[in-house]
C-alpha cells in the first residue's frame, strides 16, 4: 500500500461512517440544542396543562435527623401523675378517663374523602337544654378560656367576631368566657360592653405565669419567660397553665364557633391539625379541653421542665409536645386523651376537594361548595358549618372577610341576629 493511499485511508473512512470523529464531536452540542427546541415546549404545554386541569396542593417540609432522633423517636418517662396518691382529688380517674361516654369523637380513620368527616360531626348530639335552669355562679360554670396578647395588636372590631360567636352559640346560662391578657384590657370599651351585658358569662383577667404555675412541675422553671413574636411559646403554655388551675376550654381568638361544644365536653380532649397526619405535627391546641389538674397537664408540664428550652416561633410547647405526651401514655399503658378529627374544628385544611372554602376569597361561582350544595343560607355549606364545632382562620388578622361572602352571611349576619335576640337582663 502506497504512502498516499495510507493517508487517505482516514478520509476513505470517514466518508463511509458520514462524519469524522472529531465532526461527530462537533454536532453534538447542535443536536443537544435541537433536542431543547422541541423537550421545552414539550415540558411547558405539560405544566400549563396540568395547571388547567388540576389545582396543585403541595406542602414539602425538612425535618433535621439530628432533631428527630433526641427530641422525637425517644419516649420520654412520665412522672406518675396518674397514680392514686398523686392525682387531685377534684379529679375523679374513673369517671373522666375510664367512665362511659356518650358520644365518640374518634372516627378511627383519616376521613379524608368527600365530607365524611363533616357527616362524622354530625354523629355528636348535642343534650337538650333546659328552660327555666336555675342560676349557676359564675365560679361553677363550665370555664372558657382564650387569650390575647396586647402588645402584639390593639384589640378591636376584627377580634370581636370571636366573642358574639362565644356567645351567639353557646349557653350562657352555664358557661363563662374569660379572656385573658399579658396587659389590662379594661378600659377597651367593646370588652366593657360585653361585662355589662353579660356579668356572669364574661371576664376579663391579666395572666399572672409565676402564680399559675404553681404547684406543678414548671413551678420556677427559668423556661417560664418563654416567648417570641408571634405569641406561640407564651400562647402554648399559657393555655395549659389556665386550664390546670381552673380547668375547662381553651379557644384560640383566632376562631369562630359554630355550634355549641358542650357535648364534646364529657372527653379530654386536642384537635387534628390536618387530615393529612403529619407525622411530627399532628396535633394542635387552638381548641382544646381539660379538667381541672388534670394528670395528662400534669405529665405536660413535667415533659417541659425536662426537656429542653423550647424553640422561638416553634409548637415545641404545642403540637410536638402533645404528641410526645401522647406516645408516653400509651407507652406506660394509660387510656390518652382525644383527638378530635380536624374538621371539627380547622375544616379549611384537607384536600381541595372537601375542605372549606377559604374564608378570606369571594365566593366562587363554580366549586364543590356551589354546584349541588350550595353556599346560600340553608344550603348545603350551611347546614355543614352547622355539624362542625369552629372555624379555625389561623392568624390571619390582616385579612377583612369579602362583603356578602359567605362567612358574612352564613356566620356573622347570624351571630349578630342571635346577640340581638337576647335579652338584655337574660343573666
Amino acid at each position: 500500500m502506497s504512502r498516499s493511499g495510507y493517508e487517505r485511508l482516514p478520509m476513505s473512512w470517514g466518508s463511509s461512517a458520514g462524519t469524522s470523529p472529531s465532526s461527530w464531536c462537533s454536532m453534538r452540542p447542535r443536536t443537544f440544542f435541537g433536542l431543547l427546541k422541541i423537550i421545552v415546549p414539550l415540558v411547558i404545554a405539560a405544566i400549563c396543562l396540568v395547571f388547567i386541569f388540576f389545582e396543585p396542593h403541595l406542602e414539602l417540609v425538612f425535618y433535621s435527623r439530628e432533631w428527630i432522633r433526641s427530641e422525637i423517636e425517644p419516649i420520654l418517662p412520665l412522672m406518675g401523675c396518674f397514680n392514686p396518691d398523686r392525682v387531685s382529688s377534684t379529679y375523679n380517674v374513673s369517671k373522666y378517663v375510664y367512665g362511659p361516654k356518650t358520644n365518640e369523637l374518634q372516627a378511627g380513620v383519616p376521613m379524608r374523602m368527600g365530607l365524611d368527616c363533616y357527616d362524622f360531626a354530625a354523629t355528636i348530639k348535642a343534650p337538650s337544654r333546659q328552660s327555666g335552669a336555675p342560676h349557676v355562679p359564675s365560679e361553677e360554670r363550665v370555664q372558657y378560656h382564650t387569650y390575647w396578647r396586647v402588645d402584639l395588636a390593639p384589640f378591636g372590631e376584627r377580634q370581636e367576631w370571636m366573642l358574639k360567636s362565644f356567645f351567639a352559640t353557646q349557653n350562657v346560662d352555664n358557661s363563662r368566657l374569660i379572656l385573658w391578657s399579658n396587659g389590662d384590657l379594661g378600659g377597651n370599651e367593646i370588652l366593657q360592653k360585653y361585662r355589662r351585658r353579660f356579668p356572669n358569662s364574661f371576664d376579663l383577667r391579666v395572666v399572672d405565669i409565676p402564680s399559675l404555675a404553681r404547684g406543678t412541675p414548671m413551678e420556677g422553671s427559668k423556661y417560664l419567660q418563654s416567648n417570641d413574636k408571634k405569641a406561640w411559646i407564651d400562647g402554648d403554655l399559657i393555655r395549659l397553665l389556665v386550664i390546670w388551675t381552673y380547668g375547662g376550654v381553651w379557644i384560640d381568638m383566632d376562631s369562630l364557633l359554630t355550634r355549641d361544644l358542650a357535648p364534646l365536653l364529657e372527653h379530654e380532649f386536642v384537635t387534628q391539625w390536618d387530615c393529612y397526619d403529619k407525622l411530627y405535627q399532628a396535633l394542635n391546641g387552638a381548641l382544646m379541653h381539660f379538667r381541672q389538674r388534670s394528670p395528662y397537664l400534669c405529665e405536660a408540664f413535667h415533659i417541659m421542665a425536662t426537656s429542653k428550652a423550647p424553640r422561638a416561633d416553634s409548637t415545641d410547647w404545642g403540637s410536638i409536645l402533645y404528641m410526645k405526651l401522647w406516645r408516653s401514655l400509651i407507652a406506660a399503658h394509660i387510656p390518652p386523651f382525644k383527638i378530635l378529627p380536624f374538621c371539627f374544628s380547622d375544616g379549611r385544611a384537607c384536600r381541595l376537594d372537601n375542605r372549606l372554602p377559604d374564608p378570606f376569597q369571594p365566593d366562587k361561582s363554580s366549586g364543590k361548595w356551589t354546584m349541588g350544595i350550595g353556599m346560600e343560607e340553608n344550603g348545603g355549606l350551611d347546614q355543614t358549618l352547622g355539624k362542625v364545632f369552629s372555624l379555625h382562620l389561623h392568624n390571619q388578622w390582616e385579612k377583612e372577610f369579602p362583603k356578602g361572602g359567605w362567612v358574612e352571611r352564613l356566620l356573622l349576619k347570624k351571630y349578630d341576629s342571635k346577640l340581638r335576640g337576647r335579652s338584655e337582663d337574660e343573666l
